[in-house]
């Protein structure tokens, strides 16, 4: 883009605006320190802004593969990360400050089957586990969005989440692809208040924002909202007719899209603006994107009759390469007989007459927190780790509005207090991923088999807010 727009906004913050040819040359300045080290795998622990961004493009330029973890993260995760990724070294805001800025253009050394990025998602042994993304992955999903939404020069595209999720990737490169503006909020208003995210967008003109469904149904909330948003993307988790009554009839169109991490973003889109809910008050995740099929198995592989619920499964271009190492949880990459590659989500859904898919639940026991997928067993193997607990389990739990959240239930000794339970946590997982609740339990009862008795646990309940 840098070539056909070298003069158009590329990344708008605050304070500055740095246009294709800018972006390119401090990308170009920071691969200027290792290119001729040729390496594999770099970590990218950087603070949110145009030098994270310079550095990914930095790293995808040299041909080698981003790990990206954010600097709050507890210091033991990103460790664990980056050691099994195998990074050869870590970029950080000090290393990208030190860049001294070259106006000679560097050899691009990408190649359309080498991996892009490494993100990690939560693991059933306890671990997050990293997902194996190629660039011709990204630049399929780019086309696809392209396709989809029609953005190009001229739309704005407000950057909000972390970049060790995957919407960070449709936020940033679908928009640069396509020749469109990253727009990146200072911290502080990132994480204030809605109202001033909103005045934000209003102030730099933002025509699109992608966020998860709680963002979304918070947007309904508000009286007004700026006049210059056109497109809103919901992803994540499932969006409801509640989160939107207020959003219609203003001429935005709203999609509800559906795809983990291991197929490279989203596999498929579904527009809700002009849709009514299925009657349980969700809307179906719609078709797949282009270059991408999607279709309903049963547990033997075969496709189900319409209406059938069976395994929302994923072919084609989106699929990744699979796992770091070899974690259990391999086996849902699947090579058929013709060579193709299958992704079996772990997800159930059935096919509706007009040929969407609507979504139903997780056949295991991931869940959604704040449209990230969080599996209560990594939560539970580290509760189990914290000094001086006996016992612990993590059960999940929907609220009033269908969403989840956690329980921790634990027995402890005596001295073992909250506070410490919570630092604990807090020193291993990420934020959205501590219990909500936690209960103090005299014993914890099993079944005649030795397991939990998840039914014998006290249900704590929580006010549904659409957060």
């Amino acid at each position: 883009m840098a070539e056909r727009h070298p003069d158009a906004p590329a990344i708008i913050e605050e304070d500055r605006v740095l246009t294709y040819a800018r972006l390119d040359k401090m990308a170009d300045s920071i691969m200027a320190k290792f290119y001729d080290r040729k390496p594999e795998y770099v970590g990218i622990v950087m603070h949110h802004g145009a030098e994270q961004i310079a550095a990914m493009l930095a790293v995808l330029k040299s041909g080698a593969a981003y790990v990206p973890a954010e600097p709050t993260l507890p210091q033991e995760r990103i460790d664990y990360m980056m050691q099994t990724a195998g990074v050869d070294f870590i970029i950080t805001d000090n290393y990208c400050r030190t860049a001294k800025v070259t106006s000679s253009e560097m050899p691009d050394r990408s190649r359309p089957e080498g991996v892009a990025y490494v993100l990690y998602t939560s693991g059933t042994t306890g671990k997050p586990k990293g997902v194996v993304v190629e660039n011709h992955s990204v630049v399929n999903y780019a086309r696809a969005f392209e396709s989809e939404f029609h953005t190009g020069p001229g739309d704005i595209m407000l950057q909000y989440s972390v970049c060790s999720f995957d919407i960070f990737v449709e936020e940033v490169f679908t928009t640069l692809l396509n020749g469109a503006a990253v727009c990146i909020p200072p911290a502080a208003i990132h994480n204030g208040s809605l109202a001033g995210l909103m005045r934000f967008v209003e102030r730099h003109g933002v025509t699109i924002i992608d966020g998860f469904p709680y963002l979304i149904a918070e947007m309904n909330k508000l009286p007004a909202i700026p006049s210059s948003i056109k497109l809103i993307i919901s992803g994540g988790d499932v969006i409801r007719g509640s989160y939107i009554t207020n959003l219609r009839g203003r001429g935005i169109r709203i999609y509800n899209t559906y795809g983990p991490s291991e197929t490279t973003v989203c596999s498929n889109y579904y527009r809700v603006d002009n849709a009514a809910p299925l009657d349980d008050g969700t809307f179906p995740i719609g078709k797949a994107i282009s270059g991408v099929e999607v279709r309903i198995l049963d547990k033997n592989l075969r496709e189900v009759p319409q209406g059938e619920t069976g395994e929302i499964c994923i072919f084609g271009e989106g699929v990744s390469r699979g796992y770091l190492g070899n974690p259990p949880e391999q086996k849902n990459f699947v090579t058929l007989a013709d060579g193709r590659r299958m992704y079996r989500s772990g997800d159930l859904g059935y096919l509706l007459p007009d040929g969407n898919i609507a979504f139903l639940h997780r056949r295991d026991g991931q869940v959604m927190i704040l449209g990230k997928r969080v599996e209560p067993e990594e939560v539970e193997n580290v509760l189990n780790t914290c000094p001086g607990i006996e016992r612990g389990v993590v059960r999940a739990f929907l609220d009033e509005h269908g969403l989840h959240y956690l329980v921790a239930y634990f027995v402890a000794e005596e001295s073992c207090t909250l506070h410490h339970i919570r630092g604990w946590l807090a020193s291993k997982l990420t934020d959205f991923m501590i219990p909500e609740f936690f209960v103090k339990m005299r014993h914890i009862a099993l079944t005649r088999r030795g397991k939990v008795d998840m039914e014998a646990l006290p249900v704590v309940m929580k006010e549904g807010e659409a957060r």
